[in-house]
């Protein structure tokens, strides 16, 4: 290329991604020299993927190991050309660019087909998990402006009840949709009828509504396929790599790292289809496979250390975790085990990656880590809304970061509130320390005051889950007379424990013998923990639970409940 000639938007693409890929392991020096790229004229699955298909043709893209036994792999030229061919398909059956379409598909590949042929004919996708009831896919229909849907068979028979002027396509064979294997005679070059610009929308995805009703969040063309470079960063991953994400389709995780960030990489995508979750075949194909790069929510991580991990001789180079805090023990362990340092990363549907710890970097025990190259990041007082070292999560948005969402599409009012006065507010507290590591507290809902002081739950909750009884905690404040508030744990306990007063004593001596008093659980229960459809726990339910019993409590006990006061040996 001569001096002085201009990039075109996939060349400032992949010097931006290069630049990243080049200092993978100084994260201080990645994000001091990155700037988001912002091509004029950009369309990922066009001058991006299928340049990828050029150049590295017969690179295996995806790699589907399915329930029944199956393993496939597509190429990017495979997946190049049969998204071109589904793209024409799809235009012939009257999606046009703005269209939305629902796509409520397993990790199968027309999932991965469907979403590249999307992006090229700049249709918008609404990602939909398939264990949705009848009534979420209702709001979904209307809240989404749904033209299209894409789904399985065995989904079929949820949208019978459902009206709306929409058009049906089936990945099998059922009377009255359109049959999507008619897309195998489409031609293999696609033209798009109209160029995508870098802020038309993408994606909208429902966030899974932890601490409220779910909101329609809203990704462009350029937010999460080009934003994801931050992401890409945090993995670790490298061209080439094979990388395995446990996350199921519908929810942003899954395009995280199922998607976008890989596939910036020119990596390999691994999917380990399980309809009944098995550890121990998971564990089973990371060495089978050659994983590179492992990403897995705490919950997995916290599930595989029931078992003796040192049993497989693993090969990963890295592996992270993110969707919610991940304790310290879990990390300790795993580097015990295979030598390998979790790290953790801080990311939300309305963003990418944002904060994490980076390959090669110094991990503090507990912290999420520094900024990701094309995030500064401040903390805020809650209150004052001035800089502090203990505050809320907010993004500098004065100089636009790629990896932003648009707004939420269903409430101006919100997205106003929220990315007012040059930042965009997480709603979630943390702390930053000298070195700037940064440490999360909770969300701004979830931190309470018990006797005045302010507790966060995810302290006390890592502390709950070191014990060998605790499966899952969450911790909430529940009515007290005299102090207002006191800790409560409700715990999911591991199998085979008995929910008596014996593992009550055991799990809150844990608790003391640990934690300052002001900390102490005083109450716990033991249940199973309401979660979302994306499996995060819905602790909303747990303090709407404890809030409706009133400071006024006159001492009744739910079933497996247990006070500080029943057991003689925790009375202070």
């Amino acid at each position: 290329m001569s001096q002085g000639k201009a990039l075109t938007g996939a060349e400032e693409f992949r010097a931006a991604r290069d630049l990243l890929l080049g200092h993978r392991e100084d994260q201080e020096r990645a994000h001091r020299e990155f700037t988001w790229p912002r091509p004029e004229r950009f369309n990922w699955a066009l001058d991006h993927f299928d340049e990828v298909a050029e150049r590295r043709p017969d690179r295996t893209a995806l790699w589907i190991l399915d329930e029944g036994g199956g393993r496939t792999k597509y190429t990017y030229r495979h997946m190049s050309e049969r998204s071109s061919q589904v793209a024409n398909w799809l235009n012939n059956q009257g999606v046009r660019a703005g269209d939305r379409i629902m796509l409520m598909l397993g990790n199968q590949v027309e999932l991965w087909e469907t979403l590249l042929a999307a992006i090229k004919l700049g249709a918008v996708v609404v990602p939909t998990a398939t264990n949705l009831s009848e009534g979420d896919l209702l709001d979904r229909l209307e809240l989404g402006e749904i033209s299209h849907v894409v789904c399985s068979a065995a989904e079929t028979e949820k949208f019978e009840t459902l009206r709306g002027h929409w058009t049906r396509i089936c990945t099998g064979y059922v009377e009255g949709w359109l049959s999507y294997s008619d897309s195998e005679h489409a031609g293999l070059t696609f033209h798009p009828p109209h160029p995508t610009r870098p802020d038309d929308l993408l994606l909208l995805y429902f966030t899974s509504g932890t601490s409220s009703r779910p909101k329609l969040v809203a990704h462009t063309q350029s937010s999460y396929p080009i934003g994801h470079l931050s992401t890409m960063y945090w993995l670790g991953v490298r061209p080439g790599d094979v990388h395995l994400n446990v996350s199921e389709p519908g929810w942003s995780k899954h395009a995280y790292s199922s998607v976008f960030a890989p596939w910036n990489a020119e990596a390999t995508v691994l999917v380990v289809d399980q309809g009944r979750w098995e550890a121990e075949r998971l564990l089973d194909e990371v060495v089978r496979c050659g994983v590179d790069t492992l990403c897995a929510p705490p919950t997995v991580w916290r599930l595989l250390l029931q078992f003796d991990l040192t049993a497989w001789d693993v090969g990963l180079r890295e592996a992270v975790s993110s969707g919610e805090p991940l304790n310290a023990e879990v990390v300790d362990k795993v580097r015990e085990a295979w030598g390998v340092t979790v790290r953790d990363g801080f990311g939300q549907t309305e963003t990418t990656i944002l904060l994490g710890n980076g390959p090669g970097q110094e991990v503090v025990p507990g912290s999420m880590g520094r900024e990701m190259p094309g995030y500064d990041v401040m903390l805020l007082d809650p209150v004052t809304d001035e800089p502090s070292a203990t505050g809320q999560i907010c993004v500098d948005t004065t100089t636009s970061p790629v990896g932003l969402m648009k707004g939420y599409s269903d409430r101006p009012q919100l997205t106003r509130e929220v990315t007012g006065r040059g930042r965009y507010r997480t709603g979630d507290i943390a702390a930053r320390d000298a070195n700037g590591y940064i440490t999360y507290i909770g969300r701004s809902d979830d931190v309470f005051k018990a006797s005045d002081y302010r507790i966060s739950p995810f302290e006390i909750e890592s502390v709950l889950v070191e014990h060998e009884y605790v499966a899952e905690a969450a911790v909430v404040p529940s009515p007290h007379p005299l102090r207002r508030a006191v800790v409560k744990a409700y715990v999911s306990l591991a199998e085979g424990v008995p929910p008596d007063a014996d593992t009550a004593g055991a799990v809150l001596t844990h608790v003391r013998e640990r934690l300052s008093p002001y900390k102490w659980v005083r109450r716990v229960e033991f249940t199973e923990l309401p979660k979302t459809a994306s499996g995060k726990i819905r602790r909303v339910e747990l303090r709407q639970a404890e809030s409706e019993r009133g400071t006024a409590i006159d001492g009744t006990r739910n079933p497996r409940e247990y006070w500080e006061e029943d057991l003689p040996s925790l009375r202070d």
